[in-house]
């Protein structure tokens, strides 16, 4: 097996160097992150369909089809990443999660900023300034907010019966 850096070719890979040699460092760091997303997700479906791309194998299990944009945010900008399709059935990267287009480092962010009563605008003034060139709307500020929501709910509801604790401090606010 090839490692992720034998995913592109020699004269893409010096190509990818140049580049980075040329660029100022933000660009260096998000171009890093770009390429080492994109050979992940490759690699993985290299193991997922049994053979690497345009290479002939009996373990092989499906076809590669193409691929569709997905732009991901994240601290060092807006990722533009390739998902690849199959000619039969789905596939879809581990390492990203479905419907989520947000990096879960800008994802705490959103959470903190939420649970300090900021608004959508100022969180997505705040996104933007951490580097997604695209911030983030309102509906997902929203989405992210219900996910917060729901797994404090789950916590808060949770049956203390299972563990046993030998002190339970107790704190309480008074609301009129």
């Amino acid at each position: 097996p090839r490692g992720l850096a034998m995913a592109l070719d020699q004269s893409a890979l010096l190509e990818v160097l140049d580049a980075l040699r040329n660029a100022d460092a933000a660009d260096r760091i998000k171009q890093a992150a770009e390429t080492i997303y994109q050979d992940l997700i490759d690699a993985e479906l290299t193991a997922v369909i049994g053979a690497g791309p345009h290479e002939r194998s009996a373990s092989r299990t499906n076809q590669r089809n193409g691929s569709r944009p997905r732009t991901l945010s994240t601290i060092a900008g807006d990722l533009e990443l390739r998902i690849p399709k199959l000619r039969s059935g789905s596939f879809f990267p581990a390492l990203l999660e479905r419907r989520r287009r947000v990096d879960q480092c800008l994802f705490a962010v959103v959470m903190e900023a939420y649970l300090h009563g900021t608004s959508t605008r100022k969180v997505d003034d705040l996104v933007k300034a951490l580097g997604a060139d695209a911030g983030i709307s309102k509906s997902e500020v929203s989405r992210i907010c219900a996910d917060l929501d729901t797994e404090v709910g789950a916590f808060r509801d949770r049956p203390l019966s299972e563990q046993h604790f030998p002190y339970v401090f107790l704190d309480a606010t008074y609301c009129k």
